[in-house]
């Protein structure tokens, strides 16, 4: 690599690190800068990505003409629909291809039917709790979460399938911790 390589390639890396510690409305006042139009986007690392390219492909130089072309050859035997036909809900639904069904329960199918007791023996101490329609039981008190109840039931963070062993590996009956 000779000598003015090297600096030019220093200072593209100086001017990217610059982008990073940039905020997004000076990111954007870059993107104005660089693509001569206005960014619709307000996403920091969008803006950052775009913006290092730009100015890379600048310094660098950007696509070849055959892959601009091989570009323009892919995008034109594309079937591209980037909105809607104009009489897209005026039409009448095409009856073939319309299918009823009905919507499965939202229950985890890893916990156990309501009424079952969890136990497991945590630290000297079995921890209990009743699985309920309306969450789980945990010394009297009612938690949206499983893993909320054993929480408070262990003082540390748990994962509530993990804690009792419901689900995840093959062989094993729900609620049996092994």
């Amino acid at each position: 690599m000779r000598k003015e390589e090297t600096i030019n390639t220093t200072a593209l890396r100086e001017q990217i690190e610059g982008l990073r510690h940039m905020t997004v409305g000076q990111l954007k006042d870059q993107y104005l800068e660089v693509f001569g139009e206005e960014s619709r986007s307000n996403h920091k690392q969008f803006l950052f990505r775009r913006v290092a390219w730009r100015i890379q492909a600048n310094v660098e130089g950007g696509l070849s003409e055959r892959a601009r072309r091989r570009a323009l050859e892919i995008a034109n035997d594309a079937d591209l629909r980037i909105r809607a036909p104009k009489n897209f809900l005026k039409e009448a639904l095409d009856e073939t291809r319309t299918v009823e069904s009905r919507v499965s329960p939202t229950t985890d199918p890893r916990l156990p039917l309501p009424g079952t007791l969890l136990v497991r023996r945590f630290q000297g101490k079995d921890v209990v709790v009743r699985v309920r329609e309306d969450g789980f039981e945990c010394d009297g008190r009612l938690y949206h979460s499983l893993s909320a109840a054993v929480r408070v039931a262990t003082g540390t963070r748990w994962n509530g399938f993990a804690f009792f062993g419901l689900g995840g590996k093959p062989g094993r009956q729900r609620g049996e911790y092994k």
